[in-house]
């Protein structure tokens, strides 16, 4: 079972993660982790696909996403689910700041997780 824990947003570690993309493991437990990604406006997280179910929430700027072969723009307030093993592709039309959730947890990103 995982232990309450907390950790000031100052403290969370920032990496980059690609040219213009930085993130930050927000938190991370048993099942799920919770992941800031802040790209830059041109700057995008190229195509990939790993076995985590991924949810999404754009929380400032404007996105375009390639979710399998469908492609469209978000914009902050709107959402996202990516199913495991599904190619996906984002690109920053304007500065974005996106909150993730994964599951099972992404132990790729947890070494600085709270």
């Amino acid at each position: 079972m995982s232990e309450f824990r907390t950790k000031t947003y100052a403290a969370v570690p920032v990496h980059d993660a690609f040219p213009g993309v930085v993130r930050r493991t927000l938190a991370s437990g048993e099942r799920l982790t919770l992941v800031e990604i802040r790209i830059a406006p041109g700057s995008n997280v190229p195509e990939h696909t790993h076995p985590h179910e991924q949810a999404g929430h754009v929380a400032a700027g404007q996105v375009r996403f390639r979710i399998g072969s469908d492609e469209f723009e978000l914009e902050a307030g709107d959402s996202y689910l990516i199913p495991s093993g599904l190619p996906h592709y984002v690109e920053a039309v304007d500065a974005a700041v996106l909150i993730e959730v994964f599951s099972p947890v992404r132990e790729d990103f947890v070494d600085d997780a709270p």
